[in-house]
């Protein structure tokens, strides 16, 4: 379960505060997998981040009693001169896992080669993205977080990465953001509407996606 005590973020863009979310206090119930909808610069991203740990509230706290996964394909808390190699040992340090399993899977996923014994600041983002995903995938975790991607590079390796990220899905639920009300129905049963610094949850998912749709009609 993930779930929110009086969770407060701001933005100060320009001068101006930008509320993304405001005193929320919520659980996520378990077992589902749950859509993220909101408007362009709601603030799903910055939502998905904190979810995972990747930044902290202004206030409160969140509480996991599962593991959760960073966004798959973020790659901003890897070492730029840190290896490929280097970074997927630090990361399999940190959730205690066989480092050289886990390296030997990012090795064969990514298909980065010689780039993998290389500092990551020399890779272009097509190249950080297949490392993020290929450590996402060789750790089990009891959520992956998906903002927008669910596969990367050309159409072979996004088959690639399609398959073996249905395969964790027999085992694990998902927390997703995506402009594609389709990939949401595919995915997800639940939903969380963000709009205006607060959150709701609808254990229908159409429900969910009739109040984002009217948000994004009434949107001044």
């Amino acid at each position: 379960m993930i779930s929110f005590d009086g969770v407060r973020k701001t933005y100060r863009i320009d001068g101006v505060r930008k509320v993304v979310l405001e005193d929320l206090t919520m659980s996520l119930p378990a077992g589902r997998n749950i859509a993220i909808l909101g408007h362009n610069g709601a603030g799903k991203s910055t939502l998905m981040r904190l979810i995972a740990g990747a930044e902290l509230p202004d206030e409160g706290r969140i509480h996991r009693s599962a593991r959760v996964s960073w966004p798959l394909g973020f790659s901003g808390g890897f070492g730029g001169d840190m290896t490929g190699i280097e970074n997927a040992r630090f990361v399999a340090r940190m959730y205690g896992e066989d480092s050289e399993r886990i390296i030997a899977f990012v090795e064969e996923f990514s298909e980065l080669g010689p780039s993998m014994r290389v500092p990551i600041r020399t890779y272009s983002s097509g190249m950080k993205a297949r490392l993020a995903f290929g450590i996402s995938m060789a750790i089990d975790f009891d959520y992956y977080l998906i903002d927008e991607v669910t596969a990367v590079g050309d159409t072979r390796f996004k088959k690639k990465c399609e398959e073996v990220f249905s395969s964790k899905l027999k085992h694990a639920k998902v927390l997703m953001t995506s402009h594609s009300t389709g990939a949401i129905r595919k995915m997800c049963e639940s939903g969380c509407v963000l709009h205006q610094g607060k959150m709701r949850y609808f254990d229908d998912i159409e429900k969910a996606i009739e109040l984002h749709d009217d948000n994004q009609t009434h949107a001044p």
